[in-house]
């Protein structure tokens, strides 16, 4: 019985690799759907200086969610978050920076600023970002903020060889 066994496995095996990785598998990749992304992190305090946005104690994972028909949500390290700004093709941040809202609440009252993000870089448990102002202004003393960032396109099926690291963000973070 276990060379029957150690056969169907082989044979198994065998037939895997020639549908899993035939043509069938090549129009997968060509159908692959994707998921927008969008992003959010909660920061201590914001100051803007100049062309930079400064959250100040950055909290230690970043939100990210979708909309139906997904409906993908989770979180990921700072450090995995900071790949998909390094990662090159038409739908990532380094080729297309995103808009952010920054939502900050201070003095009981909102006040929210529309920016386009680049650049990002941490300092201990500080992250800045080079910004685009294109609309509003923070307040004068900051304060308790959130960052709303746009979305991403990221590949939901696992034969996409161009985003199966990046489909990994939704399973394992």
């Amino acid at each position: 019985m276990k060379k029957g066994l150690l056969v169907t496995c082989i044979l198994m095996a065998v037939w895997l690799t020639q549908v899993g990785f035939g043509p069938a598998a090549a129009q997968a990749v060509e159908n692959a759907k994707k998921a927008d992304l969008l992003f959010v992190q909660n920061a201590k305090d914001v100051t803007v200086d100049g062309g930079k946005l400064i959250l100040k104690g950055i909290g230690p994972t970043v939100l990210f969610f979708s909309d139906r028909p997904e409906r993908i949500a989770g979180h990921m390290t700072n450090e995995r978050y900071l790949k998909l700004w390094r990662e090159d093709g038409k739908d990532s941040f380094l080729a297309d920076p995103p808009n952010a809202t920054v939502s900050v609440f201070a003095d009981d009252s909102e006040a929210n600023l529309v920016v386009t993000l680049r650049n990002p870089q941490f300092n201990g448990d500080d992250l800045t970002y080079d910004i685009s102002v294109l609309q509003g202004k923070l307040p004068e003393k900051g304060g308790p903020c959130s960052v709303f960032i746009d979305i991403i396109g990221m590949p939901l099926t696992p034969l996409s060889y161009a985003g199966v690291a990046r489909r990994s963000v939704y399973r394992r973070w």
